[in-house]
């Protein structure tokens, strides 16, 4: 099989990947519309001043969290990003210097999982985790496998996804206590990282990547 050949099998596979978890997608979809029966129960419960509204929506928020990271740690769920633009005319993102922080923050949002864009799949040129479907691939030290070791330079930077373009780390606490005065937060050397981090911070706003 020449390069060609090669190179027309593995975009069929990715359209064929794309469609089958489009379509369990789908499928999802229609078990939560299932669940419109259970919602109506509890709007009536509600009403008849048996359940807090307060106390159900934060129990919502924190079970639906769970079963959000269950589903996609078990290869239940797909995670697909879609933005309305394309990540070649994206124009934000902050100004950081990197190049003077590495040595404090060890290129931690290297760390950081999220999912990709149909784009980025379509395109091929961005890896993504085979076992968590569309989630950016990370080798076993958990940085992002496209960071070149030693230099931290990203690999595939010309084609990085958005999240990379526009993330801004400075108000991101996992990573800095106070990006100003360069206080990195220390759990960014942990093994356990961003999960620990993120533990820890349960009872604040902080905006996952």
């Amino acid at each position: 099989m020449n390069d060609s050949e090669q190179r027309t099998v593995l975009h069929d596979i990715r359209r064929g990947l794309v469609y089958a978890h489009n379509r369990a997608n789908a499928n999802t979809a229609e078990a939560h519309q299932a669940n419109s029966t259970l919602n109506a129960l509890v709007e009536l419960l509600v009403d008849q001043g048996l359940v807090n509204i307060e106390s159900l929506e934060a129990r919502r928020k924190q079970t639906g969290e769970q079963l959000r990271r269950s589903y996609l740690e078990r290869g239940l769920a797909v995670a697909m990003q879609e933005f309305g633009i394309s990540k070649y005319d994206f124009k934000g993102g902050a100004q950081i210097d990197c190049e003077n922080r590495l040595s404090l923050c060890k290129a931690a949002c290297c760390r950081l999982p999220f999912a990709l864009s149909k784009q980025d799949v379509e395109e091929g040129i961005v890896k993504w985790d085979l076992g968590q479907p569309y989630i950016n691939s990370r080798d076993n030290d958990g940085y992002c496998c496209h960071m070149e070791r030693g230099t931290c330079r990203c690999t595939v930077y010309a084609e990085r996804p958005i999240p990379c373009r526009g993330y801004d780390c400075r108000e991101d606490k996992r990573i800095w206590l106070d990006f100003e005065n360069r206080a990195v937060n220390p759990r960014v050397a942990d093994a356990d990282w961003p999960g620990c981090a993120e533990t820890e911070s349960q009872s604040s706003p902080i905006e996952k990547a």
